[in-house]
């Protein structure tokens, strides 16, 4: 979608609709909002709902960082940790890798 052919006011609902959706564990519409919405936010002429907009990319890529760091932990702390964690990692496996007691 070109955000150029956009109402100022109905970028500033469309970002908004973003951020707000993203806490329903959808965070990768946080990454795509702060994406999105950036040029919007830091590099277009100043007007009226710019001040808001620049506020959900900012939020919205602070979101998005969090969420990746703690899904990498998890995946770190899961890939070197599931043999030791023994029947629990099993359980919580999908798939359960074969020749590792």
């Amino acid at each position: 979608m070109d955000l150029s052919k956009i109402p100022n006011d109905k970028k500033l609902y469309l970002c908004k609709w973003y951020f707000r959706a993203g806490f329903v564990f959808l965070p990768f519409l946080w990454a795509v909002n702060a994406i999105w919405f950036a040029k919007e936010a830091f590099v277009e002429p100043h007007y009226e709902e710019q001040k808001q907009i620049k506020r959900y990319v900012i939020f919205s890529a602070i979101g998005a960082a969090i969420w990746s760091a703690a899904l990498l932990a998890w995946i770190v702390t899961f890939q070197t940790q599931r043999a030791a964690w023994g029947e629990f990692a099993d359980s919580i496996s999908y798939i359960i890798p074969t020749g590792i007691p």
